[in-house]
């Protein structure tokens, strides 16, 4: 009967939040960004795509923001976009798996060879715009990406410095048939959990360890009972701006290109401060925290993963962004 009673409470707050930013977006040229919980130089790079918007349209275009999952989550915010009531928002492409499944190719293991083959991939406009179109049917598509960094392990008594090292560790994944069946394959133990269950789970030995980027050493304080962090870069998932359909068709040609343009320099700034943050976050996970990080050989953990990519094969569109993808490589 609770379950009943919060899911009707739930639709009832979804009914009126609906209305409510319907009406502040129907407003002269205003849009709604809403976001969730995001590091600090997505923050920063969303903030500055908002008001880089009100600049490059003289004002024309303004732009109002929910921070924080003040709306929800990730995938409430889709929802409410499919709904008309956010304009803009973010999302992991992990998430958007489950709006398109040609998203999917993008949380493979070892799919980057390095920060540079992701962004050459990422940038390239014959590659991702057609994954960035494939939404459009259900009401949005991707104006854009951001760096998310890479996933690496980081475990509680000793290091990943072999795939051996993983060999029946209980390691924390995100709620993806990728990411479990890559664990899996690396010998370990999946378990699928919420972010804010890692910590206790870690400190109590439920968990042996996690995967996850730099920031969940420093801002989610895992460096406090998890010491080892390993290099592995077993995936580098990028996250996805979505903006609505429906937004981009009341707006004139000019200010789309605006918002295009302005979508492009936030994508500038957000690398170079990706890039300082994640220098800063290492230094306070040595520092603070006591963390030692380590460089692992990549060939084994590639090779063990490698039955993922033959499955791959089965799905044409998918091995075709695959290839597309490798070919950027080995330019």
């Amino acid at each position: 009967m609770k379950t009943i009673i919060r899911k009707a409470l739930r639709g009832t707050l979804m009914t009126a939040a609906v209305a409510a930013l319907s009406l502040s977006s129907a407003q002269a040229n205003t849009l709604t960004m809403a976001y969730a919980q995001n590091s600090q130089p997505v923050i920063d790079a969303l903030h500055l795509l908002a008001d880089l918007i009100e600049e490059k349209t003289d004002g024309e275009v303004t732009v109002n923001i929910y921070p924080d999952s003040q709306l929800g989550g990730e995938r409430e915010l889709v929802e409410l976009m499919q709904a008309g009531a956010v304009d803009i928002t973010k999302v992991s492409a992990g998430l958007m798996d489950s709006f398109s499944s040609i998203y999917g190719v993008f949380s493979m293991p070892y799919l980057f060879d390095d920060t540079e083959h992701f962004y050459r991939v990422m940038d390239d406009p014959e590659i991702v715009g057609p994954v960035f179109e494939s939404t459009a049917d259900q009401g949005f598509v991707a104006m854009g990406y951001y760096d998310s960094g890479s996933r690496n392990f980081y475990m509680r008594n000793q290091p990943v410095q072999t795939v051996e090292d993983l060999e029946g560790k209980r390691i924390r994944v995100m709620q993806s048939e990728t990411a479990i069946e890559m664990m899996q394959l690396l010998g370990a133990i999946p378990v699928a959990m919420g972010q804010s269950e890692v910590y206790t789970s870690i400190q109590q030995g439920i968990l042996d360890g996690a995967e996850n980027n730099e920031f969940a050493i420093t801002v989610a304080r895992h460096g406090e009972v998890a010491k080892h962090y390993s290099y592995d870069m077993h995936t580098r998932i990028p996250d996805i701006v979505l903006i609505g359909t429906s937004t981009l068709e009341s707006l004139t040609e000019e200010q789309r290109v605006a918002v295009e343009e302005a979508m492009a320099e936030s994508i500038e700034f957000q690398k170079e401060a990706w890039s300082e943050a994640v220098a800063e976050a290492r230094q306070q996970s040595e520092e603070e925290f006591g963390v030692t990080f380590y460089d692992v050989d990549l060939e084994p953990f590639q090779e063990a993963v490698q039955p993922m990519y033959e499955d791959l094969r089965s799905r044409p569109a998918h091995f075709e962004l695959y290839e597309q993808i490798i070919s950027v490589s080995e330019q």
